[in-house]
């Protein structure tokens, strides 16, 4: 096997760490919350809270750190990752793992923008598009595989060792990055002001909105994902896990399908799934009258929803590397920054969904977005192509 091939496995790697780090409280919080006494609701709050610093410290970290070695710099954040996710684990009290978390999500969003550049300038031209779309799908195989694993030690032992195992993985991964990543690469430093420029482009603006709704989109229904299935469609909740882990494979699908489509200028084609988005949305209430019709549209969901995510990653970095090379960094970071961001605007509408509408009719909210965001692939592409104009 060769070094390219090793280096991208360790890509993939680290993306499942942070996804497991980020992902696992959701599958602990009843044994968090017992083990403290404290409210499973406000156990809850370690997910809003670790989604909102990692969305809000990204930007800062990536532009303030552009002018030192990109290496030194990941190995540093690696460090400080250990430390917050070693901290969780423990944890004897709920104010500590509180600050271990906000450790952690201060230095997630730069280590994974970080892997995204090194990914960019390792890979082959032809290859880069693939790679994109395997480090997205290592935080999908975390929700399929890592979660379930840690909650299944966390019931069978303590949540701590889940925590310890995410340690161990991160020890593991730093020993590999160090070995196997390039001490120097060609970087274009510049300051706070130079890098933000990136920000002015019509380009750069419309994808950020874009991704924003997007994740709004799948958070308006998904947030909701598991009394979906029980709830609405009558699935009984010892069949819960296989459902959830059928759905995650789909999303792993979906990241390759996405590598394809960012191989062959895939923002092309994105209205189209955005009209099928809106339509299985609208249509989701009366498919939740028919068991197996409701999963299916779910599934089919599930594969196409995100299925932007590696054609905007790459189109922010081709902008960054033609344009503004002293903002690689930051536009490697555009996409997860956003995609909180609309994590947290989707969650909302869903639970104000539930309260008016009720649980089989949040989709329509979901829908709304999806319609927002079919608007915005279509400007995309209209101001991509008057750009390639007048260049």
């Amino acid at each position: 096997m060769n070094k390219y091939r090793w280096q991208a496995i360790v890509f993939v790697l680290v993306a499942f760490m942070l996804g497991c780090n980020e992902f696992i409280v959701v599958g602990v919080l009843s044994d968090i919350a017992q083990e403290f006494r404290v409210p499973v609701a406000t156990v809850g709050y370690l997910v809003t809270i670790f989604a909102t610093v990692y969305a809000v410290s990204t930007p800062f970290i990536t532009i303030l750190t552009n002018r030192f070695s990109r290496y030194k710099t990941l190995m540093t954040l690696m460090g400080i990752f250990l430390v917050g996710n070693t901290l969780s684990g423990l944890a004897m009290s709920f104010p500590i793992l509180l600050v271990s978390r906000i450790i952690t999500a201060v230095v997630a969003g730069a280590i994974i923008s970080l892997i995204m550049t090194f990914a960019s300038t390792i890979a082959p031209r032809e290859k880069r598009a693939g790679l994109v779309s395997w480090i997205f799908a290592g935080f999908s195989i975390a929700s399929v595989f890592g979660v379930p694993i840690g909650t299944a030690i966390s019931t069978s032992y303590s949540w701590h060792d889940a925590f310890y195992l995410i340690s161990i993985i991160s020890a593991i991964t730093c020993v590999l990055l160090g070995w196997l990543l390039p001490r120097q690469v060609e970087q274009v430093q510049g300051s706070v002001k130079n890098q933000l420029v990136l920000l002015k482009d019509r380009r750069v603006i419309v994808g950020i909105a874009l991704v924003l709704f997007t994740a709004a989109t799948m958070y308006a229904y998904y947030t909701y994902i598991r009394p979906l299935l029980t709830t609405a469609l009558g699935f009984s909740t010892t069949s819960l896990n296989w459902l959830l882990f059928l759905i995650g494979i789909m999303s792993i699908l979906s990241n390759r399908f996405s590598g394809m489509l960012a191989e062959r200028n895939g923002l092309r084609v994105m209205p189209r799934f955005y009209i099928a988005d809106v339509i299985l949305l609208a249509l989701l209430p009366w498919g939740l009258s028919s068991k197996f019709l409701g999963l299916g549209m779910l599934l089919v969901l599930s594969l196409i929803v995100t299925i932007l995510n590696s054609p905007i990653q790459i189109h922010f970095l081709n902008i960054a590397e033609q344009d503004y090379p002293q903002s690689t960094v930051l536009a490697s970071s555009l996409n997860s920054i956003f995609f909180n961001f609309g994590i947290s605007l989707g969650s909302a509408t869903a639970s104000g969904m539930l309260g008016t509408v009720g649980l089989n009719h949040i989709s329509w909210g979901a829908a709304g977005y999806a319609a927002i965001s079919l608007v915005l692939a279509v400007v995309l592409n209209r101001v991509i192509k008057r750009h390639r104009q007048t260049a």
